[in-house]
């Protein structure tokens, strides 16, 4: 490239968060919907302090109360001439104290979308330059099914919530249609939920089509919707995403930090729950806060328009790098994946008979002992109760711990192995016994036996990040200091006790 034609960009670091684009002073004066506001995605989006005196309802009717903490500055809010209004919509109140352009607007996605059109007016609403869509409801699985096994509900709801709030903007209802609505879908894009997927995870990918995905069916409502109102659409695709809020039915990193809290207060080790191919394989993930500066960045780049791009800190992690940090930071001993020949694992198999990557064997995820399992134990119950009293923590008892516990139990054991179990028919090693002279009537039954799992392949869950590098976005931040700064932060909402 020639001297002429090369191109600079100035970035900014802000605090573990390196890489961050600037923008033109022009961009200023916007007005910007977030739904969602009381999530992960959404919270770190706006902007959140803790007030003292509010009551916060979780699964299973769980009751706590907030302490005070200073108000957090986070994406939109560090730019408050940029961003000079901010409307943060969610269904129940929310339980933080929000900077001062910050609106707080209630309102049930589930509802007519001329009833989501009259909250918006009456809360004074008259104009939206961009929509950051986070909203999304996890419906209960059958019992004792998988947390994403509720397929058709799954899909139902979430198409529910993006129409009926696309609809409400239109100009037969609230009028207020934007310039660009950015919607976050996740890793489930790729199938990673059904089995391997190709890696690195490119969003040049195609969609996986072994059953229906709620992914697919809102992004392409939103490709219609902006298309035929003249607006513009972005998508992204974060893996597990690092945050700390109240509500963390899908949060990787809580009961990470109530394990080793109590393993810590029983003189215990912080022992990996799954196997080698789990703690060696390669993980992206996404930090909530990163994920919000790549989602301003795409809004207001008129590159990004009519683009989908993965949202991951751009980190080489491992659990297995992580693990020992971990138990430092704790203060406690660890151990790793039991590789003995002796140990019995249990073991759930990918359920499709394809995989995501389409070909290849299915993937099995192995567990020693799993999280879910281990906070039901009375041990652990009763010492957990010891730390809540002794540091009035808010989460008196782990709630809903089969979703809770659970889907940390799915995130440590993702990056997992693919096996292939050989089968016999006894006839291949030994046919003079299948004979016709000797036949006895019995060669009819299937007489197999089955070899232990021969391990093919691993298969990790990486992210490209090459795309956004083109069009000019170079965040980054390191997901082992993210992990341990939200851990911080459940602290000070007093959800875990203080870190050593």
């Amino acid at each position: 490239m020639s001297a002429a034609s090369a191109l600079s960009s100035v970035v900014l670091t802000r605090d573990i968060y390196h890489g961050l684009p600037t923008f033109s002073e022009d961009k200023k004066g916007l007005t910007v919907v977030v739904t969602g506001a009381n999530g992960i995605s959404g919270s770190h989006m706006v902007g959140n302090g803790l007030p003292s005196e509010f009551y916060y309802i979780l699964p299973l009717w769980t009751v706590f109360t907030l302490i005070d903490t200073p108000i957090q500055i986070r994406v939109l809010a560090e730019s408050p001439e940029r961003w000079t209004k901010i409307y943060a919509l969610s269904r129940r109140p929310t339980p933080f104290t929000l900077p001062p352009q910050v609106q707080h607007i209630s309102v049930d996605f589930l509802s007519s979308p001329s009833d989501i059109a009259s909250a918006l007016k009456s809360a004074g609403v008259t104009h939206i330059d961009h929509v950051f869509f986070f909203t999304y409801a996890q419906p209960d699985p059958p019992e004792g099914e998988p947390i994403w096994s509720n397929n058709d509900e799954l899909i139902h709801v979430n198409m529910a919530l993006l129409c009926n709030f696309c609809e409400a903007l239109s100009p037969s209802e609230a009028n207020l249609l934007p310039e660009r609505i950015l919607l976050q879908l996740g890793a489930k894009y790729y199938g990673v939920h059904l089995g391997p997927a190709a890696t690195p995870m490119e969003e040049s990918d195609p969609r996986v089509n072994l059953q229906p995905n709620f992914y697919y069916e809102q992004e392409d409502y939103l490709m219609d919707f902006c298309a035929k109102h003249g607006v513009g659409w972005s998508t992204t695709r974060p893996s597990h995403i690092l945050g700390a809020v109240p509500d963390n039915a899908m949060n990787l990193v809580f009961p990470l930090a109530a394990y080793a809290s109590v393993q810590r207060y029983l003189g215990k080790p912080l022992e990996f729950t799954s196997d080698l191919a789990a703690w060696e394989n390669p993980v992206s993930l996404s930090s909530a806060q990163m994920i919000g500066y790549l989602s301003e960045w795409m809004v207001l780049t008129p590159s990004a328009r009519d683009e989908s791009f993965n949202a991951v800190d751009d980190c080489a992690f491992s659990f297995g790098k992580f693990w020992p940090r971990f138990a430092n930071r704790f203060g406690v001993d660890w151990k790793g994946p039991d590789v003995s020949k002796s140990v019995e694992w249990q073991e759930i198999e990918t359920a499709s008979d394809s995989t995501p990557r389409g070909f290849g064997p299915k993937a099995t995820l192995r567990f020693k002992f799993t999280l879910a399992e281990w906070a039901k134990r009375p041990e652990v119950k009763k010492a957990w109760a010891k730390l809540a009293e002794k540091y009035d923590l808010r989460v008196k008892e782990f709630w809903d711990v089969d979703r809770v516990f659970g889907f940390t139990d799915f995130g440590l054991a993702m990056p997992f192995a693919c096996h292939l179990r050989l089968v016999f028919h006894l006839s291949l090693l030994f046919p003079f016994l299948f004979y016709p002279r000797f036949c006895t009537g019995r060669e009819s039954q299937m007489v197999i036996f089955c070899t232990n799992p021969m391990k093919l392949a691993d298969t990790s869950l990486m992210y490209s990040t090459s795309k956004q590098k083109q069009l000019g976005f170079f965040g980054f931040v390191d997901s082992y200091a993210s992990l341990f700064k939200v851990m911080e932060e459940f602290a000070e909402m007093k959800m875990i006790p203080p870190l050593p």
